[in-house]
């Protein structure tokens, strides 16, 4: 599987058994070098589990991993040096400063003093980091600490960057502002592998991987994702009025619908066929303003993800 020096991770048949419980079964994916790849699923999919494994902190019940080129017939301690890792807990000490906090993973990555120093001077400037080295991490607000988090995941150069939930619980803008970090990181050629519940987020990656209990069940861009998941059109429907629990339960069972689920105080639904919506489409605009929409990686999320196929 090395044979391809683009790829950053390769992953064939990959299965991760706990007892009987399959976490991860028999995935097989490849990301390339300076991919933003996202890796999408609800609690339980299996996405963490896979993290880890290509993080070199889990070693498969089957398959074959390389990340970087590195598989772990050469050693899991040389995988961890190819890749940086940045949880969605914030993973730095709260009661130290910002400098004690990189000095710490310096040392436990044993790089040279030199070159942590230039190292981390890049990193400040990459993530415009304008306060005082001495600033406890406490005392910084929650976009800036994600900063010096991603900072610290960085400091030893690795080809390959996880991020499990960067962004979870920071402000809409500070989350802007982290994205826009990402796109730079992979500018530089670093692959950049990310988790998170935002599909604003989602949309900005190169692919998508999506993850249901344990299998990958799709992996293409997200533009390819919403044509395959809704091939039919699909339509936003504005109560004229209120909707009643019953009536919703109704809306989804109508057979002319593969998909009908609230969007905030909308809904959005995808036709089964052209023929049976023009038959019963008058009836609905009796109690909705309708129009057509283009499906949105939510919808995607919920119909795949959460298996809600009719």
């Amino acid at each position: 599987m090395n044979d391809n020096a683009a790829l950053a991770v390769e992953v064939k048949g990959l299965t991760v058994q706990f007892g009987d419980f399959k976490a991860v079964d028999d995935v097989t994916f490849s990301v390339s070098a300076g991919e933003v790849f996202g890796f999408l699923g609800a609690n339980g999919a299996g996405k963490t589990t896979t993290i880890r494994v290509l993080c070199g902190l889990l070693e498969p019940t089957a398959g074959e991993v390389r990340v970087a080129g590195v598989g772990f017939d050469q050693g899991e301690h040389l995988i961890k040096s190819k890749v940086g890792y940045m949880s969605q807990r914030f993973t730095l000490y709260n009661d130290l400063t910002v400098e004690e906090n990189l000095d710490f993973t310096a040392s436990l990555r044993k790089m040279d003093p030199k070159l942590y120093h230039s190292r981390r001077k890049e990193l400040f400037d990459l993530i415009s980091f304008d306060r005082p080295i001495q600033s406890k991490v406490s005392d910084l607000p929650g976009g800036v600490k994600q900063h010096v988090s991603l900072a610290s995941s960085l400091l030893h150069d690795p080809d390959i960057v996880f991020l499990d939930e960067p962004t979870a619980g920071v402000t809409p803008a500070a989350r802007a502002r982290f994205w826009a970090l990402i796109r730079k990181i992979a500018d530089q050629g670093k692959t950049v592998f990310v988790t998170t519940h935002y599909m604003d987020e989602a949309e900005q990656c190169g692919r998508i991987a999506l993850m249901r209990t344990g299998k990958l069940i799709a992996l293409d861009t997200p533009a390819n994702l919403k044509r395959s998941t809704f091939p039919m059109p699909m339509f936003e429907f504005d109560p004229k009025g209120e909707i009643r629990f019953e009536e919703l339960a109704e809306l989804k069972k109508e057979p002319a619908f593969i998909f009908f689920e609230p969007y905030g105080l909308r809904f959005h639904a995808s036709i089964r066929d052209h023929a049976e919506w023009e038959r019963v489409k008058g009836r609905f605009e009796e109690s909705f303003n309708i129009h057509r929409i283009d499906p949105t990686l939510e919808d995607v999320f919920i119909q795949s993800i959460e298996g809600q196929s009719k």
